[in-house]
């Protein structure tokens, strides 16, 4: 073999290797962070199952990027619910090629976790965390798909006013910074309208024995309990509030707003004894739409949906119409086609405004029958 035909083949052998490296396919890595042991892992494992059922419905349509065949691949991590551990987590997706994040699950965890995937420059979705730190820190890469605190806080408000009739109002937080936060904005909320706050107190996430705290709001006789925290501590603490002659409505949040909630709280959970509120909400034709998500989850999960799984669905389908739109999955060059963003998803339409939260949010108000979670109402800001 001559020298020249040699150089030839290599030549055409390196020129094949690159058409094929050419129309390989590329691969976009979407993080999610959520905590997937402790308590909260029911609701962490739906916001996760909610991001993989879109990951492989991308997939399973063959969504192109600039025209290009792409493979999305889910990287989901635990972060325990805990700042220290979530803060971890987050180094750890962008180091592994995250080019979008859906969560964190806890506003608590969201907030540490969002200083990283800024510096970063990934930009982030929270389909739960509601505390307006989050998106009042000046990041352009943070943005949630459900209302912040002050709407949520707002509405329960007026709805225990107005609805349930509420004279003597307790408040109980988990300290946390959802926890703390969605109480504050709730007393806000009473103490605006001229409602009466008789008992504030406190116990913590982790927390089983709500004796003491409860014997001291039963002295004051209250007709509601507002609680600010998860499932996990509201469930027992019905469950306590039985045990001591407590009848006064309990009201929360989507923390406490899950399918679980009648498990954990067991005989306690009386017919129209909880209101509690979701972020997000559809009427009219969009009612078919999140209908049929519901079917998927349960027909691709076995489970129904705890809470936040569609929220973690709708997040990843905005990222995608984001990296559609601006021709690419590089953050730097579809960030701002995500601030531009209008969606249709399954909890509603998605729009962000200048701090990265959703404009015109919507709430959807629950409480339980029979062991059933049961719509009420949906209200808009």
């Amino acid at each position: 073999m001559t020298l020249a035909r040699s150089c030839r083949l290599a030549f055409m052998t390196v020129s094949i290797a690159a058409a094929h490296a050419a129309h390989a396919q590329a691969v976009v890595k979407i993080g999610s962070a959520a905590p997937l042991s402790g308590p909260s892992a029911h609701q962490g494992k739906d916001t996760e199952n909610g991001a993989r059922m879109a990951v492989e419905e991308l997939n399973a349509k063959g969504v192109l990027i600039d025209g290009k065949k792409v493979t999305w691949v889910l990287l989901a991590e635990d972060d325990g619910s805990d700042p220290k551990q979530g803060t971890a987590v987050a180094q750890k997706l962008v180091d592994g090629g995250a080019m979008a994040v859906v969560g964190h699950l806890n506003s608590g965890t969201t907030v540490p976790a969002s200083k990283i995937y800024h510096s970063a420059g990934i930009p982030q979705i929270s389909p739960s965390a509601t505390t307006p730190i989050y998106t009042h820190q000046g990041f352009k890469s943070a943005f949630r798909v459900v209302a912040n605190d002050d709407l949520v806080g707002r509405v329960l408000a007026k709805y225990s006013l107005d609805t349930l009739h509420a004279k003597r109002i307790a408040v109980i937080d988990d300290r946390t910074a959802f926890g703390q936060g969605l109480a504050d904005e709730f007393v806000k909320g009473i103490k605006g309208a001229g409602g009466a706050i008789v008992s504030r107190q406190f116990t913590n996430d982790k927390a089983t024995d709500f004796n003491a705290i409860l014997t001291q709001i039963k002295s004051h006789q209250p007709d509601l309990i507002f609680y600010g925290g998860m499932d996990a501590v509201g469930g027992p603490m019905l469950k306590q509030m039985k045990a001591l002659g407590i009848a006064a409505k309990f009201v929360s949040g989507d923390g406490v707003c899950s399918e679980k909630l009648p498990i954990l709280a067991g005989d306690a959970l009386a017919d129209d004894l909880v209101t509690c509120v979701v972020a997000g909400g559809v009427t009219g034709p969009q009612e078919a739409n999140y209908a049929a998500f519901m079917a998927r989850y349960r027909q691709r999960f076995n489970l129904p949906v705890e809470t936040y799984a569609p929220y973690a669905y709708d997040a990843v389908m905005v990222f995608a119409e984001a990296m559609q739109a601006a021709r690419s999955s590089d953050p730097a060059k579809y960030l701002p086609a995500l601030r531009a963003v209008h969606h249709q998803g399954v909890t509603g339409d998605i729009a962000f405004d200048d701090k990265g939260d959703l404009q015109n949010a919507a709430l959807t108000l629950y409480t339980y029958r029979k062991g059933k979670k049961t719509r009420l109402q949906v209200v808009r800001q």
